[in-house]
């Protein structure tokens, strides 16, 4: 027997190793998917662009559209596919032309976030070119990835579309992210994400807006901004935020967020929101903030669903397209 017991405490001095390998081989096995997922949704993104260039923007949503889809156009969220195939309603010149700087997919891959600069505005055109950044949600649908929400943050001056996505950046939301076994728990729900988008308001009016994001911000978190450049990071996003909130809300009148609508994918790690945010000064001459907000989420390890990108576009937005 002495052998015997050797051969046991063998095995289990072995066994941390043994886990820790299986480990690092499920975490591969989980990277690589994410990488495939991401590498479809960034190839998508750029079809849809060189579509939009080669047929107009029409064709091009049109071709991309998932059901169910908005996009915001100054004022509340419109059906996507309603506007666009009506030939009577105004959606743009055709010349709309973006690069992704940003993807971001769910554990499942059926559902993603693409974000980067674009330009509006064909040559010959009679007003100048605009500019600003593109954030899209997309849903896999039968096998193809379809726009299911856009919105634009117009920005002043030129951005250049010589850019492209780095995994790595993705790498570190996804390490945020809370694995299988904490995400699909009964209780983390599409409505428990409803909770969490229409408490960021109250989070707003209690903590202000840089408190609020520093709090249900991931540490990877980002925001997309009317005239501003996009924050990267906890801090920067949460400073950003802060003070363009500041100068749009006034201090005695608390912003009212009304939810309507988003989705969850099915692995429960990633969600998405939007919805209007509005505050008014009724005693005062000045008009109220209006404006849209989409925002993605993720849930994490502590269980509980943080903002991974926070996107706002006012009513009254004329440099975006």
């Amino acid at each position: 027997m002495p052998g015997l017991k050797i051969s046991l405490v063998n095995t289990v001095k072995l066994l941390p190793i043994i886990m820790g390998l299986l480990a690092s081989v499920n975490g591969y096995g989980q990277t690589a998917g994410q990488l495939q997922f991401w590498e479809e949704l960034y190839a998508a993104d750029l079809e849809f662009s060189g579509r939009s260039v080669e047929i107009g923007r029409r064709g091009a949503f049109q071709e991309f559209l998932g059901v169910g889809s908005v996009v915001f156009r100054g004022g509340g969220p419109v059906d996507a596919q309603e506007l666009y195939n009506s030939e009577s309603a105004a959606v743009g010149g055709d010349g709309l032309d973006w690069r992704p700087h940003f993807i971001d997919v769910s554990r499942d891959g059926d559902l993603g976030f693409s974000a980067g600069p674009y330009v509006s505005g064909a040559a010959g055109e009679d007003s100048p070119p605009t500019f600003g950044y593109l954030a899209s949600v997309w849903k896999r649908e039968a096998g193809q990835w379809r726009l299911m929400a856009d919105m634009v943050a117009g920005i002043p001056g030129f951005l250049s579309l010589d850019v492209s996505p780095d995994f790595e950046d993705t790498k570190q939301v996804f390490a945020e992210t809370a694995d299988p076994t904490v995400a699909n728990v009964e209780e983390n729900t599409l409505q428990s994400l409803i909770a969490a988008d229409e408490g960021f308001a109250l989070s707003i009016n209690v903590r202000g807006g840089q408190r609020a994001l520093l709090r249900r911000g991931l540490a990877n978190s980002r925001v997309y901004l009317p005239t501003m450049a996009p924050a990267v990071g906890a801090e920067s996003a949460a400073a950003v935020y802060g003070a363009y909130l500041d100068v749009q809300l006034s201090t005695i009148n608390p912003v009212t967020m009304i939810h309507l609508g988003g989705y969850m994918s099915t692995s429960k790690d990633m969600g998405f929101t939007y919805g209007t945010m509005a505050t008014s000064d009724l005693e005062s001459e000045i008009d109220g903030f209006e404006a849209n907000y989409l925002r993605l989420w993720r849930y994490t390890s502590a269980q509980e669903w943080q903002i991974a990108v926070e996107v706002l576009r006012p009513f009254v937005s004329p440099d975006a397209p």
